[in-house]
């Protein structure tokens, strides 16, 4: 097991940096992970996808470091937020996605974790589901709500019914297609 450890090194890097925000922290997530997954070895059963299983580990850490420190503002009071200011790059394509990846993150951790394990990582819905604990259903609201609050912010929003009905057709808002999943 330790030798295939290294082929997912990168899915768990992407997973975790998605998760933490932070590049530092989420190799150090990544490497407690790691741990925990070779501390864990005899729990791991043949025939299970390992990278389903790193992936679950590293989300059950995250949500560990998550609980760990919501207890420690309440008991301290503190509430902090870091802001990240940057000039964006010159090419547009590059700005549209600089403003996705910062739309991404501030979504809540449920719904970007559910957007991440689908439409970056190519896991199927029930693989996702499964690697975040939580049923088909729930993450696919979790989907839905992440992608309309991610065009909402990325100025692809849609407009309510209501609103759309006085456009003419060319007026209207063409949504791009959508990606069929496994």
């Amino acid at each position: 097991m330790r030798d295939e450890l290294g082929q997912h090194l990168d899915v768990l890097r992407r997973y975790a940096l998605v998760l933490m925000r932070d590049p530092d922290q989420a190799e150090d997530l990544v490497q407690e992970a790691l741990v925990k997954a070779i501390e864990g070895a005899s729990s791991f059963t043949d025939g299970r996808d390992l990278r389903k299983w790193l992936l679950a580990i590293v989300h059950n850490t995250f949500v560990d470091r998550w609980r760990r420190q919501q207890a420690e503002r309440q008991a301290t009071g503190e509430l902090s937020s870091m802001a990240e200011e940057g000039s964006p790059p010159a090419q547009l394509s590059h700005v549209h996605l600089g403003q996705t990846i910062a739309a991404l993150m501030t979504l809540p951790v449920e719904q970007r974790e559910a957007l991440v394990l689908v439409a970056l990582d190519g896991m199927s819905y029930r693989d996702a589901a499964e690697c975040l604990g939580i049923p088909v259903g729930t993450l696919m609201s979790r989907l839905g709500r992440a992608r309309d609050a991610l065009r909402a912010k990325t100025g692809g929003g849609r407009q309510p019914a209501s609103d759309q009905s006085d456009r003419t057709p060319s007026d209207r808002v063409q949504r791009p297609p959508l990606r069929v999943v496994k």
